[in-house]
Order: structure tokens, then C-alpha cells, then sequence
């Protein structure tokens, strides 16, 4: 099928070089030039693994283009995919001026029967929004009679696994109040699903904008249930480890997002569950629960500084440096906004505590926030060297299984804060270290 992806961040060139690599002609679109220059190159402008070397592959079988001409695009393709951003507006509810601009050159530019596919994450009623505008666009031109189709299809990537979660959906999600339509996008995903079986499902345009938003949002709610526990078993000296197995081998339940750590952070679930939050409002109805879930996952990352400062709270904290391990939200990616990292960070220099940090990925962008606040180091050990405490915060791999001997020579003072549970706290305590988890007693 001949495919244009409109938007080239993170959700677009996923999308776009997965549809590619499945034999679809794409086009992506950007009115950045200075991004399309660097994709034409070679080159990307975010770090998830395998994603380079699929959109190189695509680019030279001549599968995958990389254009700023927006007409180009829209003209030479059947399904058109909005994968612009929708940042948190001021009230908390999503921003929408990028979908509904991109809505309106697609009405200004169209003239043959195409599917307009909302791909961004977009709340309930966005798709007759989009129809509105085109359609709108359309009659301005004299050509009210043309037919067009507008489908919700929404993405469920997790960063650091962007690629094999659409090369191997557990479900595709597709809402369209037309039959024809809904067979295209069978058609378009049979191959993701082939070996898996996984379904495809069909639904109203409305449920399909919802389901997104439901599925973020409830998953959301098991870390922050999970962190509430947590804080709990360290009152009461129960272990959360052993919570979380007796727990997640209920099969009603399920082990995943239930590890114990800092909070939650990223691009989707905080803005989602407050996009949620906000659609709610709006109609006079409070999401209790999800309410209280953006209230725990604060109040975590509060918790884990917390933690930190109280262990030095006799000392001058002008004079404590912090090794921070991890400024990204979660481990393979590059992706800091909302990061619990930069939060703990934050409260920490707020206190006057010094910080040295080191990411695999992450420091360029934490820069951009940080600036010159924190000591960013090359490698992990230089981030040590004469620390009072090692902190850490995201959970690398090369974090999971340290030098101990290495670090407790480097750091002034052996000290670990493991806000995400990954070190064996015998194994360390064994090392000289005075070590402290989240809800291990």
C-alpha cells in the first residue's frame, strides 16, 4: 500500500519504518527541515534500539522517503497518518492545534478518496474534529461531494521496545464506521499478526480514541499501587519482592508493572492520565482512581529524596555529593520528559546537595533541563568518584551487576539509595555498604 506517515517523531518513524519494512511504500512528512535533512542522511533523532538500522535498510530499498513537501506526500498515498505531537495543554487536557493544522492541509491538498488515520493519541472525539475541518476545507474548495474516511488506529509502543511491540502487536486496535475501511486495515496488519494470531479489533471510532487513554491509565494505576505498598512494607518491614511474586502469580493480576521503584514517567502516562482527567472534567464526572494515581506517582519521587536527605539531614548538605546512576524515564531510550530522575534531581539541589549523574543515553537531553546544576559524567564509576551516596534511579542493565570493590574505593562515603530494587541488598550490605531499597524493610 502506498502509505503516508505525517509527523517524523517518535510514534511516526516507528510507524513508518515498521509499515516499510512490511513491503509498503512510505512516505514521511516533515515540515522540520533541518530533522528530514538529518533522516535523509542516515541519521535519527531519537535512540531506540533497532530503529536505525530499519529505516536504513527501507531507505535504500527505495521503501522508506523522507520529504518536507506535505502535498507530495498526501497525494501519492491511500492512508494518511497523523503522528503529530499533542503535548499537555495548560488545563492539563491534550493539545490539539498540530492535529488539526495537519486536518486542514489535508483538506487544502486532497482531491481523490483517501483515509485520514488519527495515529497520535488523541481524546475522545478528535476524529469528528478532523472529519469537521477536512470536510470544511473540502466545501471552501468547491468539492463537498468527495468522499474521504477517518480511522482511529492507536499506537501501544513502549519506548525501547518501539519495534518489536508493532512488528508483533498483541492486538491492533482499528475504530471505523466503515466496513470497507476496516478490511484495508485488515489487510495492512495481517502480516504483524500472522504467526501471533493476535487479534485485530474493530470498534466505533469513540471506543477505539478511549481505549488508548483506558489502557495507560490502568496501567499506570498498578505502579503507583505497587509503590504505595511499597512505602507501606517499609513501615511495616514486609518486603515488596515478596509481595509483588505472592501478587503477580495470581493470574487475575499478573507480574507486569508491578516492580516497585520511583514513580512513573515518560511521555504517555503522565500526559495521558491527565488528558483523561481533564475529558472527564469537562463532562462534570472525577476519575477518583486516576486522580489519586497522578497523586501517588508525585508523592513517590518526593518519597525516594526523601529518602536521601534524611540519611545526611545531621550533616551540612551543601557539602553532600550525590552520584545519581540514570536520567532517562526507563532504560533504552533517550526520552526524559517527566523523568523521575530529574524530579528526585531537582528536590535534591534544591537542598543544596551537589549532584554527578551519568546515563548510557540519556544526557544530552537531561542537559537541556539541567543545564549546568549537575556534573555529568563519562561513565558510570567516574560519576563515584568521592561521592556520599550513590543513587539509583533508572534501571540500566549495566547498573543490575556493579564492581561493589570498584565502587566502595571510588565513593567517600559507601553509601547506595536502589530506588528501583536491582542490587541484592546481602550481597551489598556483605561489600561494607550501608544500603537502602523501596520496601524492602
Amino acid at each position: 500500500m502506498r502509505i503516508c506517515i505525517i509527523g517524523t517523531g517518535y510514534v511516526g518513524l516507528v510507524t513508518g519504518a515498521c509499515l516499510a519494512e512490511m513491503g509498503n511504500d512510505v512516505i514521511c512528512v516533515d515540515q522540520d527541515t533541518d530533522k528530514i535533512a538529518l533522516l535523509k542522511a542516515g541519521q535519527i533523532p531519537i535512540y531506540e534500539p533497532g530503529l536505525k538500522d530499519l529505516i536504513e535498510r527501507n531507505s535504500e530499498q527505495k521503501r522508506l522517503f523522507f520529504t518536507t513537501d506535505f502535498k507530495e506526500g498526501i497525494s501519492k498515498s491511500l492512508l494518511c497518518f497523523i503522528c503529530v505531537g499533542t503535548p499537555e495543554d495548560s488545563d492539563g487536557s491534550a493539545d490539539l492545534s498540530s492535529v488539526l493544522a495537519v486536518a486542514s492541509q489535508i483538506g487544502d491538498c486532497i482531491n481523490e478518496y483517501k483515509i485520514i488515520v488519527d495515529k497520535s493519541t488523541v481524546p475522545v472525539g478528535t476524529a469528528e474534529d478532523v472529519r469537521s475541518i477536512i470536510a470544511q476545507r473540502l466545501d471552501a474548495r468547491g468539492l463537498e461531494s468527495l468522499e474521504f474516511d477517518i480511522v482511529s488506529n492507536p499506537e501501544f509502543l513502549k519506548e525501547g521496545n518501539a519495534i518489536q511491540d508493532y512488528m508483533r502487536p498483541e492486538r491492533v486496535i482499528i475504530g471505523t464506521d466503515n466496513v470497507r475501511t476496516a478490511e484495508i486495515f485488515k489487510e495492512l496488519y495481517s502480516p504483524f499478526i500472522r504467526t501471533s494470531n493476535n487479534p485485530i479489533l474493530v470498534m466505533n471510532i469513540r471506543s477505539a480514541e478511549l481505549t488508548k487513554y483506558a489502557s495507560n491509565a490502568f496501567l499506570a494505576t498498578k505502579v503507583s499501587f505497587i509503590n504505595e505498598l511499597a512505602i507501606l512494607c517499609d513501615k511495616l518491614g514486609a518486603d515488596i519482592e515478596h509481595v509483588r511474586e505472592g501478587m503477580g502469580t495470581d493470574s487475575r493480576i499478573g507480574p507486569r508493572f508491578l516492580l516497585a521503584g520511583p514513580g512513573f514517567g515518560g511521555s504517555c502516562f503522565p500526559k495521558d492520565i491527565r488528558a483523561l482527567i481533564a475529558t472527564s472534567n469537562k463532562l462534570g464526572h472525577n476519575l477518583e482512581i486516576c486522580e489519586a494515581t497522578s497523586r501517588v506517582n508525585q508523592r513517590q519521587k518526593r518519597y525516594v529524596a526523601k529518602k536521601i536527605l534524611d540519611y545526611y539531614k545531621d550533616e551540612n548538605l551543601r557539602e553532600v555529593v550525590i552520584a545519581v546512576w540514570g536520567l532517562t524515564f526507563k532504560p533504552k531510550t533517550d526520552d526524559v520528559r517527566e523523568s523521575p530522575a530529574l524530579d528526585i534531581i531537582e528536590i535534591l539541589i534544591e537542598h543544596g546537595v551537589k549532584i554527578r549523574a551519568f546515563d548510557p543515553q540519556g544526557i544530552n537531553n537531561a542537559k537541556r533541563i539541567l543545564g549546568d546544576r549537575v556534573i555529568y559524567a563519562e561513565d558510570s564509576y567516574a560519576a563515584l568518584e568521592g561521592a556520599n551516596g550513590l543513587a539509583i534511579i533508572t534501571e540500566w542493565n549495566l547498573f543490575k551487576s556493579p564492581d561493589l570493590n570498584r565502587i566502595y574505593s571510588l565513593m567517600k562515603t559507601p553509601v547506595i539509595f536502589d530506588s528501583r530494587n536491582i542490587l541484592n541488598p546481602e550481597e551489598v550490605r556483605a561489600h561494607g555498604f550501608t544500603y537502602f531499597s523501596i520496601g524492602r524493610g
